[in-house]
């Protein structure tokens, strides 16, 4: 028996999230005694780096379909192996990609699915998985009964455990269906650090008062090594750009550093963020509902403490 891996990439590359994916995938196979396969799916660079984090076998799937993201076609990808490797247990990152597929796969194979599990399962006799559910305000836990079981890990939820193996790469071309669905265009973003993806994020909402403050915000992320994001009223006001919006209607992320800038704490915005690890929130209303989620707080001027902060990361020579 195996655990097969769905290592995700981007622009050829490995993304953070597929190491954190394999890294949980091995940890189980510590409990199961099971091998740990990692499966990639079209052209990525470095991808032998997955031993390092646990995989003993890295099958990469090839076939020109590939060049093009398709739900459907990585979900057959993902089906073919699986049934090669005799692999009943098969873990996703729940991040966008980790969203469209699993749930194809799922239905594909008559698995059951625990989406966005935060802790390892519990494999005493049944096997039950802990997710967050409720935007994140409770916990539950889930038995799975189906032969076939899927798995998505919540990005930042667990730390990365560093293995070593030096896994052996089985390059596998497959056969796909002509796809239904053709992509006309894409447009990737120019962000440099996604947010999904980022250690620290700074946000700032309409307490700068416009776009043309927003500098003191991009300056602090800088020397903090960290990503920008925003309130969703500020990207609707066209502030900053959409994919920065983070709360239930935006990107939903888990850093280890929230700094949270003029943004009162709407439930729709905590609903987004309130899985980060630390929380700070800088606001003027010491009566802002986001000092009750937050670990540290500052009330103040967001345009007298942040040039501060930017000062004090600046002397540390954090982003290096």
């Amino acid at each position: 028996m195996s655990i097969l891996v769905y290592a995700n990439t981007a622009n050829n590359k490995i993304h953070k999230s597929a190491y954190e994916a394999v890294s949980y995938g091995a940890q189980l196979a510590e409990k199961t005694g099971d091998s740990v396969s990692a499966i990639v799916v079209g052209n990525a660079e470095n991808i032998d780096s997955l031993g390092q984090y646990g995989a003993d076998k890295i099958i990469h799937v090839t076939n020109d379909q590939f060049n093009d993201f398709q739900p459907s076609l990585i979900a057959e990808a993902i089906h073919k192996s699986a049934d090669a490797n005799n692999s009943s247990i098969i873990i996703f990152s729940h991040d966008l990609s980790g969203k469209a597929v699993a749930p194809i796969l799922a239905a594909r194979m008559n698995a059951g699915l625990v989406t966005g599990a935060v802790e390892l399962p519990n494999t005493d006799g049944d096997f039950t998985v802990k997710k967050a559910v409720f935007s994140g305000k409770a916990y539950a836990h889930v038995k799975v009964n189906t032969n076939t079981k899927i798995v998505s890990v919540t990005p930042n939820a667990l730390e990365k455990k560093e293995y070593n193996k030096t896994a052996t790469v089985e390059n596998v071309a497959v056969e796909l269906p002509t796809s239904r669905l053709k992509v006309l265009s894409q447009k990737m973003e120019s962000t440099e650090l996604p947010l999904t993806e980022a250690d620290i994020v700074v946000s700032a909402g309409r307490g700068l008062k416009g776009p043309e403050n927003w500098g003191m915000i991009e300056e602090l992320a800088k020397e903090l090594g960290a990503a920008t994001a925003c309130s969703r009223p500020v990207s609707d006001m066209d502030w900053r750009p959409h994919h920065e919006h983070v709360g239930q209607t935006g990107v939903a992320i888990r850093p280890n550093l929230y700094i949270a800038v003029g943004i009162s704490g709407a439930i729709q915005h905590l609903a987004g963020v309130n899985q980060s690890k630390v929380i700070v929130v800088i606001n003027t209303d010491a009566d802002a509902p986001f000092f009750k989620s937050a670990d540290y707080g500052i009330v103040g001027d967001a345009f007298e403490v942040v040039p501060k902060l930017v000062e004090a990361a600046r002397a540390m020579n954090l982003s290096n």
